[in-house]
């Protein structure tokens, strides 16, 4: 039960983003899709990222971790279908925004 309100509640950071970021399209059923994408890359494409880029992040005081999330929101928007970001600075401003959002409900939560 519980993974399943984690998961609507990502599906609704997911379409308040889209809405709120110019570059960032996505349907309902894309929303939906890419909610499950993310956790999937984030479960297993995430660790060893983060593990490589280790050094690069604690140079930056950890914002290198940002553009990383914007760079695996790129590669899952790649694969679903009914998501477009425009470019990067899209992908990071979503990243930024998706981060925000999803703290937000499970605040509440």
């Amino acid at each position: 039960m519980n993974s399943l309100l984690h998961w609507i509640v990502s599906v609704l950071a997911i379409l308040i983003a889209a809405y709120l970021i110019p570059g960032v399209e996505t349907t309902l059923v894309g929303a939906l899709v890419l909610a499950v994408v993310l956790g999937i890359i984030n479960l297993f494409i995430k660790p060893f990222i983060t593990l490589l880029t280790l050094p690069l992040t604690i140079l930056t005081l950890g914002l290198f971790s940002l553009v990383v999330n914007a760079l695996l929101i790129m590669l899952a928007a790649a694969i679903v279908p009914g998501v477009m970001v425009a470019g990067f600075l899209a992908a990071l401003l979503f990243a930024i925004l998706l981060a925000l959002i999803n703290a937000v409900f499970s605040a509440i939560d």
